[in-house]
């Protein structure tokens, strides 16, 4: 199918997209990668009035450390992660999700703020950076707020961000020198969505848990924290008694919660044990 007729806006400046948004507000659409909002338009599911194509907007593709922290700019492309020496060792919870991402066709347009803003709780990237305490900076024409992850997603492809707002940048914390983690993903095909997914990240002090992440994909109605194990973590030294988490996750049609079940935990202790290695 073809999708319904709209405009099209090229904006030169950040503020041209936001005016452009404050007019149009629910009948407009911000354009970055594409790679989920096309299709729904071709589906006849989203039906914008207007196209607000931030491509051309200049100092937007920034992937950087920054005050031991992590910038991710809102037109970096799951590609520039996956090829990005600066995703591993503390950061290797991203370094891991980024070449599971759909296929490279996908990843070669995506974008990872693009991804957060679609809100599905099949995504990966939602996952990761979940576990990584990350936040989304918002621009909006009141201006500038953060967002944790925990708000931004409030239920299956809906996120808190006004629809006047623009995801300008992604921001994760600095983990500590002694951080790891890692990304596993269950799909029943290369590129299809996931079944289970599971992400991991740890932040050691003295021997012990000093901070623990571990969030789900596609077992609930969003990316979701085990907060339940982060918790019973904390503190404690990674023995593999200590590893041996559950979660309990709901059915879809890639799995019944049973099956999920199952590999959640599997997933969950085989990213500890991954963990516990990197931080070593």
């Amino acid at each position: 199918m073809y999708p319904a007729s709209f405009e099209y806006v090229a904006p030169a400046t950040l503020e041209e997209a936001l005016d452009t948004l404050g007019r149009y507000e629910d009948d407009a659409k911000v354009l970055a990668g594409g790679q989920s909002l096309i299709p729904l338009m071709k589906l006849r599911f989203a039906a914008p009035r207007v196209l607000v194509d931030i491509n051309r907007l200049p100092g937007l593709d920034t992937l950087a450390q920054e005050n031991g922290g992590l910038r991710i700019g809102a037109l970096v492309r799951h590609k520039a992660c996956e090829k990005s020496q600066l995703l591993g060792g503390r950061w290797g919870t991203l370094g891991a999700a980024a070449p599971l991402i759909s296929d490279p066709i996908i990843r070669n347009l995506g974008t990872v703020a693009g991804s957060l803003a679609h809100a599905d709780p099949q995504g990966d990237w939602g996952s990761a950076l979940l576990a990584m305490d990350a936040e989304v900076v918002a621009r909006g024409p009141d201006g500038t707020r953060t967002i944790p992850l925990t708000e931004l997603f409030e239920g299956p492809f809906v996120t808190s961000l006004a629809p006047t707002e623009i995801i300008t940048e992604v921001r994760v914390p600095d983990p500590g020198p002694a951080a790891a983690g890692t990304y596993l993903k269950l799909e029943r095909k290369v590129g299809d969505f996931a079944t289970v997914g599971v992400a991991v990240h740890l932040s050691m002090a003295d021997g012990r848990v000093g901070k623990a992440g571990i969030a789900l994909t596609a077992v609930g109605p969003t990316n979701l924290r085990a907060t339940a194990a982060e918790e019973a973590l904390v503190g404690s030294e990674l023995t593999d008694e200590a590893i041996a988490v559950a979660a309990q996750p709901h059915g879809d049609t890639r799995g019944s919660a049973d099956y999920k079940r199952t590999v959640v935990k599997v997933f969950t202790e085989r990213g500890l044990r991954t963990a516990r290695e990197g931080t070593r």
